[in-house]
């Protein structure tokens, strides 16, 4: 027998989910819905002081913290400083010499008035020399500290006065100051005289190294491209130290 099966188009038939009969919301469905109520109210600040944001204490920055703490290198931290090769100073004998007579009696002393008008003295300890002028001025050169300048000084005024002359020791003063140091890095002259041309020259036909002229302190380098700098025409051992550690960056930003 030959069963008729007839479709009724519904999901049920098929194993679907059963259909959900769908009806319009009544009125009174669509006044039950809550309507939302006003935002609710900020209190607006009185003055702009009570505006001011806190700012976050110690604490916040850990300020005793030795990472936070920041100071720049300088070439003493990496071990290079400059070092006084020689010291230049001048005193007053406040009498007139006899140059002859001195070149005749004084030991380690020699004088060639053609050539130079001073006698030229030297002595062992301080190792120093000593130019006697006949105005009674003299300059002590070669000692390595201001002790050792003032103390050879000292020494040849006393082997003026053993000559018979009325020989003082006043007026001493430091004229010049030279030093000496090795940054331990290759320059690039070129690039240095470049950016800095105002303050420096640089004539590798006629002389190796790039003379700057430092403003403040006054004092002259003598940078050469192996690294060594000297450095003259200070006053004080402080002006050296200064000037170096005002130059040290500018040579670190054109190493080789």
């Amino acid at each position: 027998a030959v069963v008729s099966t007839q479709s009724t188009g519904r999901m049920s038939d098929y194993g679907g989910p059963p259909s959900v009969p769908l009806s319009a919301p009544s009125l009174s469905d669509l006044q039950s819905v809550p309507t939302p109520g006003p935002p609710p109210s900020v209190p607006m600040p009185s003055s702009l002081s009570d505006m001011s944001v806190p700012t976050p204490g110690p604490s916040y920055y850990n300020m005793n913290s030795p990472a936070t703490a920041f100071t720049p290198s300088t070439p003493m931290d990496h071990g290079i400083e400059p070092t006084i090769q020689n010291i230049v100073s001048t005193v007053n004998l406040a009498c007139r010499l006899e140059l002859k007579q001195i070149a005749l009696h004084a030991r380690n002393a020699e004088y060639n008035p053609k050539r130079f008008a001073a006698v030229i003295m030297r002595i062992r300890e301080p190792r120093t020399t000593a130019l006697l002028f006949n105005s009674g001025k003299m300059v002590c050169t070669g000692a390595k500290s201001e002790e050792e300048s003032r103390l050879a000084s000292r020494k040849y005024a006393r082997i003026i006065q053993k000559l018979g002359f009325p020989a003082k020791f006043v007026e001493f003063k430091i004229q010049n100051m030279v030093g000496s140091c090795d940054v331990k890095f290759p320059i690039r002259l070129e690039g240095l005289f470049a950016q800095h041309g105002q303050f420096s020259n640089y004539e590798p036909e006629l002389f190796p190294g790039l003379i700057y002229r430092m403003v403040k302190p006054k004092v002259v380098l003598l940078i050469f491209v192996s690294g060594k700098v000297v450095l003259t025409g200070a006053k004080d051992r402080k002006d050296i130290q200064e000037a170096f550690c005002s130059i040290y960056p500018i040579l670190k930003n054109f190493r080789k």
